[in-house]
């Protein structure tokens, strides 16, 4: 069995985290990876407090494993959400798009550990002086929003500038991925985009058959550097790349953004809509329960394990 120290601090039978995607990933879906042995994280959003409890009461009522909650810290409803993850104590919270920092020792204080998403080496070295518990070095092939630097090359700098728990995210797909990023130093990954076609992933149908009818250069990036998002082409991303080549704005282009992730995952508008998705959607052929999925990623890295023994074993 494929075991790392994130299965041994988590108490997670694999070192499989399933990405915290906002209106994606709700209380059935985390339900069912954490089930099947990995970490499954809700993905708070800009959802107020009291559908996040509902979606945490979900997962407790489906499996007794632990599991996260991603908190995007520029929710109007942080500071409420922080309290609610005290008060439920959620095992887990992975962070992103803020500082974690004034909340360490609250969440600390009710056993949560806290992996914030990171996308860069300086942002890392910060976090580490601040108590945090692990990172999620998540490169420029992820969906949704992306920073600068390709998973290859920013896990392993992650790994040597920090003693800490790094989890590898952004095109993970099967076992090579997560064999690939061991090999860097990671103990784990975070899988996000194959997820979008778990079963138990409660999108709209019209969103997940756009993802399985993607191709390779299917996904582009949207908006002005330092605010893109990952997203399959579509309507929307024409009207984004014709007001940049305009000279809009930030403001201008988040008018444009407003409500169009849940527009595609909740409404099925996948033209309007934001279909956010990473580098790897090409990869997903099928629909398929996440147990099914995480057996999968597990076998394939053992079996490419085992190849790679016996090609060391030549070289000898």
């Amino acid at each position: 069995m494929l075991r790392t120290i994130l299965c041994d601090l988590l108490g997670i039978k694999y070192p499989i985290f399933q990405g915290g995607m906002a209106w994606v990933a709700t209380g059935e879906l985390a339900a069912a990876v954490s089930q099947a042995g990995g970490l499954g994280i809700i993905g708070a959003g800009n959802a107020p407090p009291e559908v996040v409890k509902n979606e945490i009461r979900k997962v407790r009522k489906l499996t007794d494993k632990p599991f996260g909650v991603n908190i995007y810290y520029m929710s109007p409803f942080v500071e409420e959400l922080i309290e609610l993850m005290v008060e439920e104590k959620v095992p887990v919270i992975t962070t992103g798009a803020g500082n974690p920092g004034k909340h360490l020792s609250r969440l600390k204080k009710s056993g949560t550990k806290v992996f914030p998403v990171v996308s860069s080496v300086a942002l890392a070295k910060r976090l580490a002086k601040q108590g945090v518990d692990g990172f999620i070095a998540e490169g420029l092939e992820c969906g949704g929003h992306v920073g600068e630097i390709t998973t290859m090359a920013l896990v392993p700098q992650i790994v040597d500038a920090t003693e800490l728990p790094v989890i590898a995210a952004g095109g993970i797909y099967d076992g090579r991925g997560l064999v690939a990023s061991l090999a860097l130093g990671a103990c784990g990954v975070q899988v996000g985009t194959r997820f979008i076609c778990a079963t138990e992933c409660q999108v709209h149908p019209n969103y997940k058959k756009a993802i399985l009818q993607a191709k390779d250069r299917d996904t582009v990036l949207t908006g002005l550097p330092g605010h893109q998002v990952r997203v399959l082409k579509n309507k929307l991303t024409k009207e984004f790349d014709e007001l940049v080549k305009r000279g809009a704005g930030l403001e201008e282009l988040d008018k444009l953004g407003a409500g169009k992730l849940r527009l595609a995952a909740m409404e099925g508008d996948i033209e309007q809509g934001s279909v956010m998705a990473g580098q790897v959607a090409s990869m997903v052929s099928q629909i398929q329960p996440a147990a099914e999925i995480i057996e999968e990623i597990i076998q394939k890295a053992n079996e490419v394990l085992i190849d790679l023994r016996k090609f060391g074993d030549r070289l000898v």
